[in-house]
């Protein structure tokens, strides 16, 4: 098995051909691959965590991912500016978010021809959900690609983006996916956003609840291994000591207490 090591994104990183104005769709999808390798692609399709509540359990955990998303939106863009030519970096390198950045080389570069709408168009029906990444990021990145649909004055109707999304949902999502593609009801995109939380949301609490109780299960596993051993070593210690045919007093000790 290959292992992919940041030593060797660094080298991807520096072998991508520097962008220079042309060839931008060839360039961006190379730099999205590299982006989302080193897992800081997600800070361009989710806005910013919001600011922590009164909450002092719940505070802690927002502040640090806020501090987390900031971080990884400097290294996001600063990837996407050394992928840049010199004048281009100077043009570009005082936008403040790598989200803005890449919003505005897609504006500029992406000119409204044929071949361009072409290539939106098969972004989006070609766009398939993996296992392995935040369906909320994927759904994100879907509706960044829709965005585009809007400033190239293409139309496409909301009941077949949103049949479509629910298709692209990965394989451990099945048989949520049929639930939604048997629901009475038809649904709006940001309906189908918000289903798509709460799920994840509840699956990432049933994996945390899971991995505690099996962290419990090993814990008391290894107390009763420990109880035998003791009781083991105490019976051997009265074997030594009395040899073969102790009396009876000496091997009267305590079995170690299972139900603790």
């Amino acid at each position: 098995m290959a292992f992919v090591t940041l030593k060797d994104i660094g080298s991807d990183f520096h072998r991508l051909e520097r962008f220079d104005g042309r060839a931008f769709v060839r360039w961006q999808r190379k730099m999205h691959f590299l982006l989302v390798t080193v897992k800081v692609y997600y800070v361009i399709v989710n806005p910013r965590p919001p600011e922590p509540g009164e909450n002092e359990e719940e505070s802690v955990a927002k502040t640090r991912e806020g501090l987390r998303w900031d971080q990884d939106d400097e290294i996001c863009r600063g990837h996407i500016l050394n992928g840049m030519s010199n004048t281009l970096f100077d043009a570009y390198h005082t936008v403040k978010t790598a989200k803005e950045l890449w919003n505005q080389l897609e504006r500029r570069y992406i000119t409204e021809d044929a071949t361009s709408k072409r290539f939106i168009v098969s972004k989006f029906f070609d766009y398939k959900m993996v296992d392995g990444r935040s369906v909320m990021e994927q759904f994100n990145e879907i509706k960044s690609i829709l965005d585009r649909y809007s400033q190239h004055k293409l139309a496409l109707d909301e009941f077949i983006v949103v049949t479509s999304i629910i298709d692209k949902l990965p394989p451990s999502w099945k048989n949520f996916r049929n639930s939604l593609k048997h629901r009475k009801e038809d649904i709006n995109l940001d309906e189908l956003g918000t289903h798509l939380r709460i799920e994840e949301d509840l699956r990432k609490e049933e994996k945390s609840k899971s991995e505690g109780e099996d962290e419990e299960a090993k814990r008391e596993e290894s107390h009763i291994e420990g109880n035998w051993k003791s009781y083991a070593r105490t019976v051997a210690a009265g074997w030594f000591q009395f040899g073969p045919d102790p009396p009876v007093e000496s091997w009267l000790v305590t079995s170690p207490d299972l139900d603790r």
